[in-house]
């Protein structure tokens, strides 16, 4: 099966794992850290799709409370900084072709992310920033996946009604997000398992997603 997002007004993507693998690179460096300071093990699934700020909650909590937020924030970032600089930033299957695709068709675009802002930069560089218009990432608003606030930002900002527009995410907490402000979307899954859901395609590649442009009218 494949899925066209021609008939909507504008395209939202997540980053992390939808369009680039840096999820997994997150987890081993999470789980890394975290198991460096003692702590249980943790469920890899709190930490798929969230915040810098949950998952320290995340590794603090598991650690007994026994380090500063700010301390466990500069090692979780250290560690995924040396995993990036070990394998690169790798794309998703079929992610560069769509983004083409987007830039091609004139399709209004934005990248809704719950990484910071200089990550996002980092990403950036390797993505290009030709196909988006807009950018929303963690610093841009004061609530994060899986509220709808980011996918909600990101419509006003394209100017157009959430409800005309479709979200590709690979994460629950990401689709929760979206879902809630009304998009309709495109669940790739990754990490975690995706069930079926109203307004939800389930697709098991991005290489499954095409553009075919609207005609318009004269």
């Amino acid at each position: 099966m494949r899925f066209d997002l021609g008939g909507f007004d504008a395209v939202l993507l997540d980053m992390d794992g939808t369009l680039v693998d840096t999820e997994s690179l997150w987890i081993e460096a999470v789980l890394g850290v975290a198991a460096e300071l003692g702590a249980d093990p943790l469920d890899q699934a709190q930490v798929i799709g969230g915040t810098v700020a949950g998952i320290v909650a995340v590794v603090g909590a598991a650690t007994g409370g026994r380090h500063a937020a700010a301390d466990l924030e500069r090692w979780i970032d250290q560690a995924v900084k040396r995993k990036v600089a070990e394998v690169g930033v790798r794309l998703r299957p079929g992610a560069r072709r769509l983004l083409d695709d987007l830039i091609a068709a004139g399709m209004p675009c934005a990248l809704v992310t719950s990484s910071g802002r200089a990550d996002t930069e980092i990403i950036l560089d390797v993505l290009g920033r030709a196909a988006f218009a807009h950018t929303v990432t963690a610093d841009d608003v004061p609530r994060h996946k899986p509220d709808p606030l980011p996918y909600a930002t990101a419509a006003a900002l394209l100017g157009v009604d959430p409800a005309r527009c479709v979200a590709i995410e690979d994460s629950l907490a990401g689709l929760a997000a979206a879902e809630a402000a009304g998009c309709a979307t495109v669940a790739v899954p990754h990490l975690q398992d995706i069930p079926d859901a109203s307004r939800r395609t389930v697709l098991t590649s991005l290489e499954l997603v095409s553009v075919t442009p609207v005609k318009v009218t004269q």
